[in-house]
């Protein structure tokens, strides 16, 4: 039997797996659960692997993995938005209402746009490269890109230089989300997005790492992480 607030975390990360396919950062633990200190935010995660309903995954920042939910858990709908760096005409990424076969459903190609910065930002997003293949269960409608991350700015938040981000196109994002953002429409970057009245903050989820502050008209929003995948 959990208590409220273990179930309150358990049903937090299992809905920010669902929608970002990274686990939640400690602070915004904290801050989802009202807690005052990250201690209380340790004390659960313990309780919670101990019950076997998580588990801490070696080697990797921070990251869990949910095992189970509690039977009497209805988790809510996962939500998903988008992402921008250049117009590829034709269906090529777009998710298309799904048909099954005696196989499954089929699979949706994502294009590769090169790479993105978790670190320092890097040249604008170059020109598809290669495909990956996508359950459509992963994404949601829309036009979907994947880029390769280079640099350990996010590690924090599971995610870790040479793993590979889906993110679905759109041109703006909510405070807390983790974007792809154009500077100056020269550099990009890969950073969690906070609003601080009319600027725009480009937050690191590795503390060697200081946040960026620019006026919003110099980030242009690529869109917003969905999933994630990695190479073992």
């Amino acid at each position: 039997m959990l208590t409220r607030k273990q179930s309150e975390l358990l049903r937090f990360i299992h809905e920010r797996l669902k929608e970002t396919g990274v686990p939640p950062s400690f602070d915004e633990m904290k801050d989802a659960l009202d807690l005052r200190s990250k201690s209380g935010i340790h004390r659960l995660i313990m309780a919670l692997e101990e019950r076997g309903f998580i588990r801490r995954l070696p080697n990797r920042a921070r990251a869990l993995e949910v095992l189970r939910m509690p039977e009497s858990s209805t988790p809510g709908p996962a939500r998903t938005q988008r992402f921008s760096p250049s117009v590829i005409e034709g269906n090529l990424g777009r998710v298309r209402p799904s048909v099954a076969d005696d196989i499954g459903p089929a699979h949706v190609s994502i294009p590769v746009m090169g790479r993105i910065a978790a670190g320092t930002p890097i040249s604008a997003i170059q020109s598809r490269s290669h495909t990956i293949p996508m359950p459509p269960d992963f994404l949601s409608g829309g036009e979907h890109f994947a880029l390769e991350v280079r640099g350990d700015s996010m590690i924090e938040a599971g995610i870790l230089d040479g793993d590979t981000v889906i993110v679905k196109k759109q041109e703006s994002a909510d405070t807390g989300d983790i974007v792809v953002a154009l500077i100056d429409d020269e550099e990009a970057t890969l950073k969690r997005l906070r609003k601080r009245g009319a600027s725009i903050a480009l937050e690191a989820a590795n503390p060697a790492y200081e946040t960026r502050i620019f006026g919003p008209d110099r980030v242009r929003i690529q869109g917003k992480l969905v999933s994630l995948l990695r190479k073992y």
